[in-house]
């Protein structure tokens, strides 16, 4: 699943594509998402103009005029492709964990505007869209998520007093999105290693300096995929056509076997299951 990072890009992407433009169609070919594509939603979506997209998490939200708006997740395996209303070869640069070449059988929505087209795609059909009519409806749908890492309120107080009490495993507390947006496995195993701590460590055996740590970290490994273009572990790519550069940058993520990148350090990755993810992690400067 695309993490913050990619998503991000993918907004970037599709904000340049679409942003000032009008929808003049949409073309639904399969309703059943994992939220059911409502029956008004063409109607809904025809003839608006986009103002811009932004994002919050993992979420892509489509801004249209009067507080309207239209969500966008990409589940497990949902991609994003920008095609040229000529082009017969369905080659697309917003591709994401996917070939650039698109299986027709899995288009199932088209936002059709003057010269392209935006298909979404996807095989698995955990993805959804999601149409909201007010500011406060979208405050609503976020109301259970945590903050972004880059969220001034993701702070020390408040991992202090969320983790409080708690029994979790720290990278399990990094991927629970009530407690901070955007982050999944391949970034909290990335920034538990900047931080020297083993994902597999109890909460309640953390200090407040491993909970500063964490957060500096959270945004310092973030940052640093966007500004790389996010991860390509198969076949993303951005609006430009370039591959994500930030897997070239994995100090655990993927290494199993390998020796540690950290100065000095003499120790192998490890990769360990915690529950059906897996995690890596060096067995030497991790305690």
């Amino acid at each position: 699943m695309p993490e913050l990072p990619e998503v991000e890009i993918v907004r970037q992407s599709l904000n340049k594509k679409i942003s000032k433009k009008k929808v003049k169609k949409v073309i639904i070919r399969n309703k059943n998402l994992r939220i059911k594509i409502p029956n008004n939603f063409g109607k809904f979506i025809e003839n608006k103009i986009v103002k811009n997209v932004s994002r919050f998490s993992k979420y892509l939200i489509i801004n249209f005029p009067n507080n309207q708006y239209c969500l966008i997740h990409l589940g497990m395996s949902g991609t994003i492709h920008f095609i040229k209303n000529n082009d017969k070869k369905y080659k697309s640069n917003l591709s994401f964990y996917h070939s650039p070449f698109l299986p027709e059988k899995h288009n199932h929505v088209e936002l059709i505007f003057n010269k392209f087209r935006i298909i979404y795609n996807d095989p698995r059909r955990f993805g959804f869209f999601q149409i909201i009519t007010s500011f406060s409806d979208l405050e609503k749908k976020f109301a259970h998520l945590g903050p972004e890492p880059f969220n001034k309120k993701f702070d020390l107080n408040y991992f202090y007093q969320y983790s409080k009490g708690k029994n979790k495993k720290i990278r399990d507390l990094l991927i629970d999105q009530k407690f901070v947006s955007g982050i999944g496995n391949i970034y909290a195993n990335e920034i538990l290693f900047l931080c020297r701590i083993k994902p597999y460590k109890k909460i309640k055996f953390l200090n407040k300096e491993n909970f500063n740590q964490i957060i500096i970290n959270s945004k310092k490994i973030l940052s640093e995929a966007i500004n790389k273009g996010g991860s390509s572990i198969k076949d993303f790519k951005n609006t430009e056509g370039d591959k994500g550069g930030f897997q070239d940058n994995f100090k655990v993520y993927q290494r199993e076997g390998l020796t540690c990148k950290r100065f000095s350090c003499r120790g192998k990755i490890i990769k360990k299951r915690i529950g059906n993810r897996s995690i890596f992690f060096c067995n030497s400067c991790q305690i």
